[in-house]
């Protein structure tokens, strides 16, 4: 299934416009039916003037094409520990080097155990564990998955590695239920990434 995507070219407010320029942000996405709110983060960080960078999960790519993301922020998307693009460094640093803020949106029970426990078996995961910048976890999934002990755990323990977190939201689930586990709505995704950015570059941009 594709979810759709926003359109590039749509207008946001002119006041907005810009006040990201010289900001460089990765953005990694997980698999999860919340994929399609990401697009719509993406395309206000990219029309406010920041550099963003997607780095998808093999299983964010069954949600939406790299290809969205790709016309969306006008860059390779990378997905592929074995598949360099020419402009990517093999060694998974310069990536990190180069960012302002890491975000992980929707950040999966997967990711954030991996996060909690210092695993590294793809792209995503080994980026996090080399990554010298704020990071900001959006998490979204089941109710229940929320609530299980492990994910508490693993949620207090980055929490207590300094990481930061947006959402859950709490309402309507994919899973046919209401409850807490609602990836966040995109102008409060897009607000805490604003945050967190340096207030040196905000200033001078």
């Amino acid at each position: 299934m594709t979810a759709h995507s926003p359109n590039p070219n749509e207008q946001i407010p002119d006041a907005a416009q810009s006040d990201l320029n010289g900001f460089e942000i990765v953005v990694g996405i997980c698999g999860g039916i919340a994929v399609y709110k990401v697009c719509s983060v993406v395309s206000e960080l990219v029309q406010r003037g920041a550099g963003v960078t997607c780095v998808m999960t093999k299983s964010a790519t069954k949600f939406v094409r790299p290809l969205t993301f790709e016309a969306l922020t006008g860059r390779a998307v990378l997905t592929s520990l074995w598949k360099p693009q020419h402009s990517y460094d093999p060694q998974h640093i310069k990536l990190n080097d180069a960012a302002d803020l890491f975000v992980v949106a929707p950040a999966t029970a997967n990711i954030i155990a991996k996060t909690a426990n210092g695993i590294a078996d793809d792209l995503l995961s080994t980026l996090l564990t080399s990554v010298n910048c704020p990071v900001l976890l959006a998490p979204a999934m089941n109710d229940r998955m929320w609530a299980n002990p492990a994910v508490v755990a693993n949620v207090a323990r980055v929490k207590e590695f300094g990481y930061h977190l947006v959402g859950p939201g709490e309402g309507w689930l994919a899973c046919r239920s209401i409850g807490k586990g609602r990836l966040e709505e995109p102008p409060t995704i897009v607000k805490a990434i604003v945050d967190l950015l340096p207030d040196q570059k905000k200033s001078d941009s």
